[in-house]
């Protein structure tokens, strides 16, 4: 195993060895008291109305999905931004911007695409 490694190693080690040990004392430390309101359901305070096995409208996952993906590409493109004068200084900086102005156009045919089918219109 390479040197460079071995710190790295030994932190892990002790970060898993720590976290296993505070939840054992939590288990064999910590007061057992379970009682009706503790192991019921929490909804802000309310008494839980009907089963919690709602059906979900499929728009709601596909509008949960793009704003993941509109928020990985702001993850994307903030640093690109940041650095875009460092890529210009180095003589990289219009194979970047391609790169970037492709990428933002791939999502911009997903998001037409889904405007298109209707994922963003609700009843």
């Amino acid at each position: 195993m390479s040197a460079e490694f071995t710190a790295l190693l030994i932190m892990l080690g002790l970060a898993t060895g720590l976290a296993l040990t505070l939840l054992l004392a939590q288990r064999l430390l910590g007061p057992r008291r379970p009682n009706r309101v503790k192991v019921g359901a929490y909804e802000s305070g309310m008494d839980p109305i009907g089963t919690a096995h709602q059906r979900f409208s499929v728009k709601f996952y596909l509008v949960a999905m793009i704003f993941i993906v509109f928020d990985v590409e702001v993850v994307f493109l903030y640093p690109w931004a940041i650095s875009h004068r460092h890529f210009l200084e180095a003589g990289i900086g219009m194979g970047v911007l391609a790169a970037v102005t492709i990428f933002i156009i791939i999502l911009a045919v997903g998001l037409l695409y889904d405007i298109k089918k209707g994922g963003l219109e609700f009843d």
